[in-house]
């Protein structure tokens, strides 16, 4: 069966001309599971229906919605519900896609969280260099606001719901929830301790959900089909479909929605059409460049969080970045290691610190003047990373770092021109200059 024949939820509907424009997006029954939700059901019930869904968050640690959702203090309010559209993990484009085209059908799932939960004011948080999707959205949620979707008394039910627009400044850190609701506060865009944990004290120390873009997206179809729709793909512990952004050195990169469990295989070479130029497949990330790279005996792995764990690697975002024989992965990992050391929001030593060291010693790497022993460096200054910086950015890092020199080491080896060269070498706790 074609692509373009095969059951989808998110995209069922986003290449439909102006479906961005309210009125297109009504006459292919947008809104309809708002309706259903105000009119027949509790926040409780569409609470329950997202858990018995098994949706699991998108965004990378794919963790349960629902379950997410439930954490809510019941009496506290105000409560709030952040949409976090900060997409910018090297590899990954689904959200963009999204917002771009389909905005109603974000603003629709987004409205029924804050249902779901009993928010009266939700927030996304967009990514400051991506203006064109704030302007997209901002369009759509006046749309949405003059049809009295949005608002007080939404459709006569009572419930009343605003949203505001946030446009950050161009941080990958803001990914992290907690370093989002620093930024959305108007602080530095910096990571907080945890616990406690937003759903406890979030945004303005109240109780906050934050929740990916194509995770919200999914919640209009749960509403009006059901839980067990949703379920009839994918395997038990990861329900549903997933969008899969696939790029690198594939004949036909792009985004496609397939049902989790999708083996890479038939995502490489079915969907994507194979490597370009008929070469053979070296390596790939399978869920973004903060993901361990797996290497071609691991293809018919399924396509979802737990087949990938269980090979050692991490679904993420399911950004699929493929690389061909020819690819060095040196370059690979200099490239990432220097996004994230830009990126690096400098408020703990090992990522601080250590992001530089990867990085200095990679650039030599790069230029054919490795030393000896340079590839066993990297994995040691990359360990001391790994799982001691504040939040997760430090492992994103790492990783390419150990997961590169574990499955390609030859290619770090080959770097090496200078092996009697003597090694001299700054403590990290010295005076920093270096």
């Amino acid at each position: 069966m074609a692509y373009e024949d095969e059951p989808k939820i998110i995209h069922k509907h986003i290449n439909v001309p102006d479906i961005k424009r309210i009125d297109v997006y009504e006459a292919h029954g947008g809104y309809s599971a708002l309706r259903k939700a105000l009119s027949e059901m509790s926040g409780d019930d569409v609470l329950n229906e997202v858990k018995s869904s098994g949706l699991r968050g998108r965004g990378g640690a794919g963790f349960p919605t629902g379950m997410k959702w439930s954490f809510m203090p019941k009496p506290l309010f105000p409560k709030y519900l952040v949409c976090n559209a900060d997409e910018s993990e090297p590899g990954t484009f689904s959200n963009r896609e999204i917002l771009l085209k389909h905005p109603h059908l974000l603003l629709e799932g987004f409205l029924l969280g804050c249902y779901a939960i009993g928010c009266n004011h939700g927030y996304f948080y967009l990514r400051g260099e991506f203006f064109k999707g704030y302007e997209t959205m901002r369009r759509a949620l006046a749309e949405a606001k003059a049809r009295g979707f949005v608002g007080k008394n939404i459709l006569g039910s009572g419930f009343d719901c605003d949203i505001t627009l946030h446009v950050g400044a161009g941080a990958y850190i803001c990914g992290e929830e907690t370093a989002l609701l620093s930024s959305l506060e108007g602080d530095r865009g910096q990571p907080r301790l945890k616990p406690p944990f937003p759903a406890v004290a979030g945004l303005y120390a109240k109780p906050t959900s934050v929740n990916n873009v194509e995770t919200l997206a999914n919640v209009p179809f749960i509403v009006n089909e059901g839980a067990q729709a949703f379920r009839q793909w994918g395997p038990e512990k990861s329900p549903g479909m997933k969008i899969v952004s696939i790029s690198g050195h594939v004949n036909k990169p792009g985004n496609y929605e397939l049902p989790m469990g999708t083996p890479f295989r038939e995502i490489i070479y079915n969907y994507a059409g194979g490597i370009r130029d008929g070469k053979e497949i070296k390596g790939f990330f399978p869920g973004g460049s903060s993901t361990p790279m797996l290497t071609p005996d691991k293809l018919d792995i399924a396509m979802d969080f737990d087949s990938v764990a269980a090979a050692g690697s991490l679904l993420g975002t399911a950004a699929l970045c493929v690389f061909d024989e020819d690819t060095d992965i040196v370059s690979v990992t200099h490239r990432l290691l220097r996004f994230y050391k830009h990126e690096s929001c400098g408020k703990c030593t090992p990522c601080r610190e250590g992001n530089d060291w990867l990085v200095a010693v990679l650039s030599r790497l790069a230029e054919n003047k490795g030393r000896e022993g340079d590839a066993d460096l990297l994995i040691d200054m990359a360990s001391q990373i790994a799982g001691r910086s504040f939040c997760p950015l430090g492992d994103a890092a790492s990783t390419p770092v150990l997961s590169g020199i574990k499955n390609f080491r030859e290619d770090f080896e080959a770097h090496i021109t200078n092996p009697q060269e003597e090694r001299i070498f700054i403590p990290l706790h010295s005076n920093g200059h270096h």
